[in-house]
């Protein structure tokens, strides 16, 4: 069964980022050295205006040495205008071929003024094993 890790959070000019990483042990091999996660979103506008995503940029560091950087356009094939007190959910999942690894980043968001900002994604944590890793 697969088991859920802590919620990490991070504040950025109104824009609330929580992730939520767990592991899929029935989609995992680690004799093929295939180690898969999922990780669900939650944007939440905790500001006075709305916010639309327009990009995205993940670092994700696997156990065994390797940095993959991801840059894109939105998430998940969308860019959400996140109205004030509104919330965009998604999740996705990621590869490893070690059993841990870390993943942070940024979303770049622009206001209806036309000034942006880039809210961060706290590094969260990776592990194949339950009780591995800083809760947060």
């Amino acid at each position: 069964m697969p088991h859920a890790r802590p919620f990490y959070h991070r504040e950025t000019s109104g824009i609330r980022v929580t992730v939520r990483p767990l592991f899929l042990p029935d989609q995992s091999d680690a004799a093929q050295r295939r180690f898969v996660f999922a990780y669900f979103v939650r944007l939440e506008n905790v500001g006075h205006l709305s916010a639309k995503l327009l990009t995205r940029r993940w670092l994700i560091h696997d156990d065994n040495g390797e940095e993959t950087e991801v840059v894109g356009d939105g998430v998940i094939g969308e860019q959400p205008l996140i109205e004030a007190g509104g919330v965009h959910e998604y999740n996705s999942f990621c590869v490893l071929k070690g059993g841990s690894g870390w993943m942070e980043g940024h979303y770049h968001f622009v206001r209806p003024d036309g000034g942006s900002f880039d809210a961060i994604i706290p590094r969260f944590y990776l592990s194949s094993v339950a009780d591995a890793g800083p809760v947060h």
